[in-house]
């Protein structure tokens, strides 16, 4: 066992700075006999527009962008009050920085386009008014739906990897996507991308836009499966849990089981409450009044803070 991995991942006999400076330490160390670059890696849940915990937060864990890479989990905006301001941090990072797309993300693409209309409890209407609108968009609709780091095995989705993709499969449904929202006619597939909730059955003879929607559907929306694998969408915990709909990522003969997988999209599975080998849901439920919550990826501890409800700034 590395020095690394054999860190506490949950330090209560250091104060946090202290457990921070020892595990640079470490890294730079490691590193440093390698020839690599020192640097430690977060990843982050939801932020949702939520700006100022998200400073509060990158203060706790001393964010330093030459030290330090953040990993965001997608739905940089929406529902929060300042997704202005969290879009253009982000993206102002710049190479310190990777996000993923969640749904929130593409329904900002399409409010921008004046395909989806801005819904009631949508707080974007600002950003759609910001003068680096274009720029900011056109950013965002170039980032990935899925991130995959091979030196600190990790991959990182917004919701989900279907149970029947092996990594390969996965990375090549997410290149497909990505390539259409990075092209020509990104707006064909942002006019349909939210009227095919069928199939729910992955078979690789899907083609054209049912495709295209079942490979969105499966990495910014999924979160329940039937025990065969079949995607159920827009159900309830209740529902599910009454019709025997199990969470993605408990489907018996995944595909992908020895790869750490990172994901956001479901407010109450907050970390601590899913001890499965390999499964690391990040969304604590920032913009409900719950936390927004950071994993050091080098030792996979967590760092988090509270939040203020949404609701509060309105």
């Amino acid at each position: 066992m590395t020095a690394i991995a054999s860190m506490n991942t949950n330090p209560t006999s250091k104060t946090l700075e202290q457990h921070l400076d020892t595990l640079q330490e470490l890294i730079e160390e490691k590193l440093l006999q390698t020839g690599g670059e020192p640097a430690l890696t977060f990843a982050i849940g939801d932020p949702q527009g939520c700006y100022d915990e998200l400073r509060k937060l990158l203060d706790k864990i001393k964010f330093e962008p030459h030290k330090h890479k953040l990993w965001f989990a997608g739905d940089l905006v929406n529902r929060g009050p300042n997704s202005l301001h969290v879009l253009r941090f982000v993206k102002d990072l710049g190479d310190s920085a990777i996000t993923v797309l969640g749904n929130h993300d593409l329904q900002l693409l399409a409010a921008a386009e004046g395909i989806s209309p801005v819904k009631q409890k949508d707080t974007i209407s600002g950003l759609l008014e910001a003068p680096d609108l274009s720029d900011l968009v056109d950013w965002l609709r170039h980032q990935p739906v899925l991130h995959y780091d091979k030196s600190l095995k990790f991959a990182m989705v917004h919701a989900g990897i279907h149970p029947k993709w092996d990594l390969e499969l996965a990375k090549e449904c997410a290149k497909e996507l990505e390539t259409v929202l990075q092209g020509d006619h990104y707006r064909d597939f942002l006019n349909q991308m939210f009227n095919w909730n069928e199939p729910k059955t992955w078979k690789s003879s899907l083609h054209g836009m049912e495709r295209l929607c079942f490979i969105s559907n499966c990495f910014t929306q999924m979160r329940y499966c039937d025990d065969k694998g079949r995607i159920r969408l827009n159900v309830s915990g209740k529902e599910a849990q009454k019709k025997g709909y199990i969470p993605w990522y408990q489907v018996s003969k995944r595909a992908i089981e020895k790869t750490s997988i990172i994901f956001g999209h479901w407010a109450s599975l907050s970390p601590e409450r899913v001890t499965k080998k390999y499964i690391f849901p990040l969304d604590s439920g920032c913009v409900h009044g719950g936390k927004l919550t950071a994993m050091c990826l080098q030792d996979k501890s967590y760092f988090s803070i509270r939040c203020r409800d949404a609701e509060a700034y309105s």
